[in-house]
């Protein structure tokens, strides 16, 4: 469906959704403690190919996820990530089996695991906050782990691909600069990013995996889809397309003490022009509010316009979303396995 004709373009959101902010980084080959192939790394590759020419062993374990069939995970026990969210469980949390993220066409999944423990971290990342994301990861995991087995700090890398504009490229790079630069030492085990996780055929380029999930207990990382997403999509991710203090960070969704879904508080700025927006069409939406158009998903203009309805009916969030200033918490229902909604 068309929607009516307009006599002047919408105005150019803050962050567009999905647009990559922050990636311009040196190139050159830097000294890092990222571990490759088991083997402490004098250089630091900043992209695929320089990894591949190194290590062209990171492309075998890159296919044996892609020869993978996904998994339609449902909602009980699942622990989903939206875009700049990140969380971290350990594998004896009654509350969650699986955690896990998709739609991730030019972002990457960024995972982080304690092989002692099973503590694990995931995020899905955009670009922005990268350097803050991986250091509060690696904080997260090993806070988690304390008191069990020693054990290696695992980093897995999926999503992205060879997109036109290159920035999945950028954003792997960003993404190993910045774990290079803290201070301990974490093995790359997986990196299927890029030009691994590139589909050419007949058309134009596309990802072979947008989403994965993490068996806590296990430990076993798997393609994935997640038909329900959790609660409050709206709200999570208002940030994506609005500025203000928050919406460039990643944040942490879940409590690990209290074993409970986190959201906010958080405030955004009113988006300049959103009833513009809310008139166009479908076409035009999926075509300037998204860095990658030709590979999104079929509900990806849809989540758009209802997360545009909730920022024209919530310009203030901070006065009408989170007007006491908490977070809203969510518990898992015992019958269901689904989050509801509790006073915390």
């Amino acid at each position: 469906m068309t929607g009516p004709t307009i006599t002047r373009k919408p105005p150019q959101l803050y962050f567009v959704f999905k647009r990559k902010h922050y990636l311009k980084v040196n190139r050159k080959i830097v000294s890092m403690v990222v571990v490759l192939n088991g083997v402490l790394a004098d250089e630091c590759p900043t992209s695929v190919r320089a990894l591949l020419n190194a290590h062209p062993g990171y492309r075998d374990a890159a296919a044996q996820l892609l020869a993978s069939a996904a998994r339609v995970v449902p909602s009980p026990g699942l622990l989903y990530v939206v875009q700049r969210e990140l969380a971290a469980v350990v594998p004896h949390d009654k509350n969650v089996t699986i955690i896990g993220s998709d739609d991730a066409t030019s972002c990457i999944i960024v995972v982080v695991r304690h092989a002692g423990s099973g503590a694990v971290a995931l995020a899905h990342l955009d670009g922005s906050g990268t350097a803050e994301a991986a250091a509060t990861m690696v904080t997260r995991v090993q806070q988690l782990a304390v008191g069990y087995p020693e054990g290696r700090l695992e980093l897995q890398l999926v999503g992205g691909f060879t997109d036109p504009h290159r920035y999945s490229d950028e954003l792997f790079a960003n993404i190993m600069l910045s774990f290079h630069r803290l201070s301990v030492e974490i093995d790359l085990t997986l990196a299927c990013c890029c030009e691994l996780n590139t589909a050419l055929g007949t058309g134009a380029a596309a990802p072979m995996v947008t989403g994965v999930g993490v068996d806590i207990r296990a430990g076993d990382l798997f393609p994935a889809t997640f038909p329900d997403k959790g609660p409050e999509l709206p709200l999570r991710g208002a940030r994506t397309i609005t500025s203000g203090p928050h919406s460039g960070q990643v944040l942490d969704i879940y409590d690990n003490t209290v074993g409970m879904l986190r959201i906010g508080p958080f405030n955004y700025e009113p988006l300049r022009g959103v009833d513009l927006w809310l008139e166009q069409s479908d076409e035009f939406i999926l075509q300037h509010l998204s860095t990658t158009p030709a590979v999104e998903p079929p509900h990806f203009v849809h989540n758009i316009r209802v997360t545009l309805k909730f920022i024209q009916q919530h310009p203030f969030p901070a006065v009408t979303v989170f007007p006491d200033n908490r977070a809203h918490y969510y518990r898992r229902d015992e019958q269901t396995g689904c989050w509801v909604a509790m006073r915390f």
